[in-house]
C-alpha cells in the first residue's frame, strides 16, 4: 500500500496522540506531534521572555525556532533547536500558555510550514486541532478523536501525577475547559471536525479498541471493495 497523511484532530486529552503513536507504530510511519511544536514555541516564548502582544519580536523569536522529533527508548522526543524538551513542555505552566500562543497568525504559519515540509514525503500521522481542515486538507485519511471532558481530565491528571507535578485535579479540568473555549473560538485555525474526517469517541472506549476501530475505518476508506 503506497504510503499516505494520516491527519487527527480533536481537543486536549482526547487520546488523539496515543491513536496517532499506535498508528504510526504499526504503519512503520513517522508520528508528528503538532501539539508539542506549539508547547516548544511557548516554552522557547517563556524562556526568552517574548512579549505576546508585540509582533516584531514573535516574528524574531520564530525565526529562531526549529523543531524536529526523534524516539529513543523512553518513545517520541522533541527537539527544540537541537535540544530535547519532551519533559519541559510536558510542564503545566507551559499548558497554561500554549492555547494563547497557538491563536497567534504568525506562530500558526510557522509551524504549518514546519509540518507540512515534513509531510511532503508522506508516511505520516500527526495529530493536532487544525490537522485535517487546515495544514493537510487533502489528507487521504482524516480522525476527529473526542472524549467527555471529565474523562479527558481525569487522563491528563493522572499523567501529570506521574510526572510528579503538583497539580490538582480542579486545575487541570479549568486548564482543559479554558483551552477547549481558546482553540474552538480562536479567529484564525479553530478546532473543528473535518467534513470528511471518521469520528472516534473514546469516553468508553480501551486503547486497544480505538485501534482497532482506526485501522478498520481505514481499511474501509482506502480499500473499500476489500469488505
Amino acid at each position: 500500500m503506497k504510503k499516505i497523511v494520516i491527519a487527527i484532530d480533536g481537543p486536549s486529552a482526547s487520546g488523539k496522540s496515543t491513536l496517532a503513536k499506535d498508528l504510526a507504530a504499526r504503519l512503520g510511519y513517522i508520528y508528528v506531534d503538532s501539539g508539542a511544536m506549539y508547547r516548544a514555541v511557548t516554552l522557547f516564548f517563556l524562556q526568552h521572555h517574548i512579549a505576546l502582544n508585540n509582533p516584531e519580536a514573535v516574528q524574531h523569536a520564530l525565526e529562531h525556532i526549529q523543531i524536529r522529533f526523534t524516539r529513543d527508548e523512553r518513545g517520541n522526543r522533541t527537539l527544540l533547536n537541537h535540544q530535547d524538551v519532551e519533559d519541559a513542555i510536558r510542564q503545566m505552566q507551559v499548558s497554561k500558555w500554549v492555547s494563547p500562543v497557538a491563536a497567534i497568525p504568525a506562530v500558526r504559519v510557522a509551524m504549518v510550514q514546519q509540518q507540512q515540509a515534513m509531510g511532503s514525503r508522506k508516511g505520516i500521522v500527526i495529530d493536532g486541532r487544525d490537522i485535517g481542515t487546515v495544514v493537510f486538507p487533502e489528507a487521504e485519511l482524516k480522525f476527529f478523536v473526542t472524549a467527555g471532558l471529565e474523562t479527558r481530565a481525569q487522563r491528563r491528571h493522572a499523567e501529570l501525577l506521574k510526572k510528579n507535578a503538583d497539580v490538582s485535579f480542579q486545575e487541570v479540568l479549568e486548564n482543559l475547559q479554558e483551552r477547549d473555549r481558546i482553540d474552538t473560538t480562536r479567529a484564525v485555525s479553530p478546532l473543528r471536525q473535518a467534513d470528511d474526517a471518521f469520528v472516534i469517541d473514546n469516553t468508553f472506549v480501551s486503547r486497544e479498541a480505538q485501534l482497532q476501530l482506526a485501522l478498520d475505518l481505514m481499511q474501509q476508506k482506502l480499500n473499500p471493495t476489500d469488505r
